[in-house]
């Protein structure tokens, strides 16, 4: 069986110009002792929009790799496939990002629901999980409505892994299990269950992606709680210890964090807690990028900051169309939105620090940046001339992917200095 290494990051390229700038970031943490496995990641809606293909990311992935002479493991994730999506990237991809949160309160066959009744049953009355303090109380009642909720999630999730094992064979790619995409997270008592669905699937599930409390828009800080996130975080890391021995799941489960890029508040946490537990973690960054791509252009002046203004000038009159597919992810003031005539009069140090996500920064606004995050529809429609721009100013705009994923991502997480 394949695995993605202790430590893995999703580097979300949505243009794929960045290959070799994200690996850059990965090869420097590895000289200071942090090894850490890319993983590139593009989602189906993303290919769609933009207009490109699955195995677009393969060749981006591997021409970075051959020309920067890397030889260590990386993989190309099918982010966020569904039973219907996933065909066009099983070629092409080695690390399948199963989605299944749409499934969630669906209702399950009679006899599934019946044989996770008799597996599960042995745990009414009181689970205890190492390391948290104080027992669960489980009743049949209990089971009978976390079947009602997740059961059919699960059964989903089974369908889909056969379907590329049929195609991929056994053991030939890494299975990531995604419900983070709903309203209610899930509690870690929860995931244990979760988890034994998914053993009863006999899906070797790698890394699976919960839905914690908070909320975690894309591009911006964690809102919410960082110490509940912590506790929960923790427990959520027992809860999966305990289910890898019960339930016969690989020894290198971990947890993924989607939507994990910019949530600067809670990174101390998780990194102190993996520390603590000795494990492993994958972090989905989301689209900053092509953040840094539109900051890069906006630092290079001329022609190029004039384009980045006229996205977000055009992004201001379609906001609730660019919104609404993200609505779950983002949480825009359109109040505090800069007038797209103010905008024009910014110089290219004004623009590229209202959308940089300095934490502190008088100039930050978070608002803009999640606008401008959800905006790249708007340059895929403009493609040639997006793109002669990002090979014209190649040089500003991977310094600035590289500085973001190394710098603001990896320094912080794995504490090797903040920046």
């Amino acid at each position: 069986m394949i695995i993605p290494g202790k430590y893995s990051i999703g580097l979300g390229d949505r243009f794929g110009h960045q290959g070799g700038a994200q690996l850059k970031a990965v090869i420097e943490a590895g000289r200071h002792g942090i090894d850490i496995t890319p993983v590139w990641n593009k989602s189906n809606r993303e290919h769609i929009i933009i207009g490109t293909h699955p195995g677009e990311v393969r060749l981006e992935a591997d021409l970075a790799a051959k020309k920067a002479g890397f030889t260590l493991p990386y993989f190309v994730d099918a982010d966020h496939i569904h039973y219907d999506t996933v065909d066009s990237f099983i070629s092409a991809s080695d690390f399948f990002t199963i989605d299944v949160a749409n499934q969630i309160g669906q209702e399950a066959d009679k006899r599934d629901v019946e044989l996770f009744m008799k597996k599960s049953g042995s745990y009414t009355g009181t689970l205890v999980i190492p390391g948290i303090p104080g027992p669960y109380k489980i009743t049949k009642t209990y089971l009978v409505d976390l079947s009602a909720r997740y059961l059919s999630a699960a059964k989903k999730a089974g369908e889909i892994y056969r379907k590329i094992e049929r195609i991929k064979g056994k053991g030939r790619f890494i299975t990531e299990i995604s419900m983070d995409e709903v309203s209610e997270p899930q509690k870690p008592v929860e995931i244990f269950f979760i988890l034994m669905m998914l053993g009863l699937e006999n899906i070797p599930v790698q890394t699976i992606a919960p839905k914690f409390s908070g909320r975690f828009n894309k591009g911006v800080d964690y809102a919410g709680n960082p110490d509940l996130f912590a506790h929960e975080f923790e427990e959520n890391l027992l809860v999966i210890n305990k289910a890898i021995k019960e339930f016969r799941l690989p020894e290198t489960l971990k947890m993924s964090i989607h939507s994990g890029s910019d949530k600067f508040s809670i990174y101390p946490h998780i990194g102190r807690i993996l520390r603590k537990h000795e494990k492993g973690v994958h972090l989905k960054t989301a689209g900053t990028t092509w953040l840094e791509e539109v900051i890069g252009l906006a630092m290079s002046g001329g022609e190029s900051l004039s384009f980045v203004k006229e996205i977000y000038s055009e992004a201001l009159e379609k906001t609730d169309e660019l919104c609404a597919p993200y609505a779950d992810v983002i949480d825009i003031n359109k109040a505090s939105l800069p007038k797209a005539v103010q905008v024009m009069n910014w110089d290219k140090n004004r623009f590229s620090g209202a959308i940089r996500h300095i934490p502190g920064s008088s100039e930050y606004n978070p608002d803009m940046r999640q606008l401008i995050h959800v905006a790249y529809k708007l340059a895929a429609s403009r493609k040639d001339e997006f793109y002669k721009l990002l090979d014209k100013n190649k040089d500003i705009v991977e310094k600035c992917v590289f500085e973001n994923i190394y710098d603001r991502h990896i320094k912080r997480l794995f504490d090797t200095g903040k920046s």
